[in-house]
């Protein structure tokens, strides 16, 4: 159980050891405070996300980290943005750290060099950091997954336009790393969407791999220029622009079925949206990034700024009213978001931070813009994950 909150600091500076100097100093006179109070408390477990600009320092500052803090074990990745208690630094050098006093007992860093063995570490859940490039990604989260007494994974991809990267008691490239927890770190976590059905959700009567070709038994192509509002016969340039910036939103026919009530006009967790990457006029297809079985739900969507930061506060809400049905408060929180989100979309900085304060008040968070949002097995896209850690109130 955990007995204290967490401690956090951030930085943006152009010299990344000015940033981590300044991140060290927060944490230690915290951790100073920690010691007046005469709390006996060890912080074990540390969480560090660096935007790009600091990736080909990531080895020298881990080195950093381990020496100043002996003890800690070190977990984290990169993004084109990281985000932390209120504030959001996208595209500018900055550096966020946590660290939490967690018992040595429950939790276990996992990578490829170091996989998770269910014989070796009951895992409960567990916070996956993944490089999106990796060939067998939609493979490996399930069967993470599987290692774990939930099935509950969290987490999201590395972002950067150069060197993406994981930490894992070590710089990694590749694959996934992260770290479990066992039944005795609590966690309450939700998934928010970016995007609106712009119509109905229809039934894939026909699909073969990605490409969808008939929707409710009519042409896919179709279906979409009449939820768009377009004319059937559309010119095909009319067409491309229209669908350049629609989605569709999918939902399994199994998920559809057990959980067919949410709120009209909004997307469940459980809905996966991918872009459309292709069309052809002729045979009234449409081509999605995602194989799509038959039977599948399909709804097409827009992104939806207003929406969306609506929805941010609504997580954030079942959250707090979740915390205070079980007596138990916030000690640290994780949230990772998709890189397509963050202030520039909602049009103004630290929107969706801001958000989550309004509603949950100041805690200790770090998080970060990730190129793929992972939520219990499966990969997301235009979400945000906000993971809670829990502790008595």
């Amino acid at each position: 159980m955990i007995r204290s909150p967490f401690i956090t600091a951030h930085a943006t500076d152009p010299d990344w050891r000015t940033a981590l100097a300044r991140c060290l100093g927060r944490l230690e006179r915290d951790l100073k405070a920690v010691v007046a109070r005469g709390a006996p408390v060890e912080f074990t477990l540390g969480w560090c996300y660096l935007t790009d600009h600091f990736a080909d320092a990531a080895e020298e500052m881990l080195a950093e980290l381990q020496h100043r803090l002996p003890g800690v074990h070190w977990t984290g990745t990169v993004g084109i943005g990281i985000a932390a208690s209120g504030v959001e630094y996208i595209d500018e050098p900055a550096l966020a750290l946590m660290l939490a006093p967690l018992p040595r007992t429950a939790f276990r860093l996992f990578s490829g060099r170091q996989p998770l063995h269910p014989e070796d570490f009951a895992a409960h859940t567990a916070l996956v950091h993944a490089d999106g490039s990796a060939p067998d990604l939609q493979e490996l989260l399930p069967e993470l997954a599987e290692r774990t007494a939930t099935g509950y994974l969290f987490g999201g991809l590395s972002s950067a336009r150069t060197r993406t990267l994981q930490i894992a008691d070590a710089v990694l490239t590749g694959g996934l790393s992260g770290v479990a927890f066992s039944a005795e770190v609590g966690i309450v976590s939700r998934v928010t969407q970016g995007c609106q059905p712009l119509g109905p959700q229809r039934a894939v009567t026909r699909a073969e791999n990605n490409v969808v070709i008939t929707l409710d038994g009519q042409p896919a192509l179709a279906c979409a220029l009449k939820d768009l509002g377009l004319k059937n016969d559309a010119p095909t340039n009319e067409m491309a622009v229209a669908l350049s910036s629609t989605l569709v939103g999918l939902r399994r026919s199994i998920e559809y079925e057990e959980s067919n009530a949410g709120a009209p006009g909004r997307f469940g967790t459980d809905t996966l949206v991918r872009h459309i990457v292709g069309l052809d006029p002729r045979s009234r297809v449409l081509a999605v990034a995602e194989e799509v079985e038959t039977g599948t739900r399909l709804a097409f969507c827009r992104r939806d700024p207003e929406a969306a930061l609506a929805d941010v506060e609504r997580i954030a809400t079942e959250i707090r009213d979740e915390l205070a049905t079980g007596g138990q408060r916030v000690a640290g929180a994780i949230y990772v978001s998709c890189v397509g989100r963050g202030g520039p979309h909602f049009g103004s900085p630290d929107a969706e931070m801001q958000a989550i304060s309004r509603v949950l008040g100041e805690m200790p968070l770090v998080g970060f813009f990730a190129g793929g949002e992972i939520a219990r097995d499966r990969l997301y896209g235009y979400t945000g994950v906000l993971t809670v850690f829990t502790m008595a109130a």
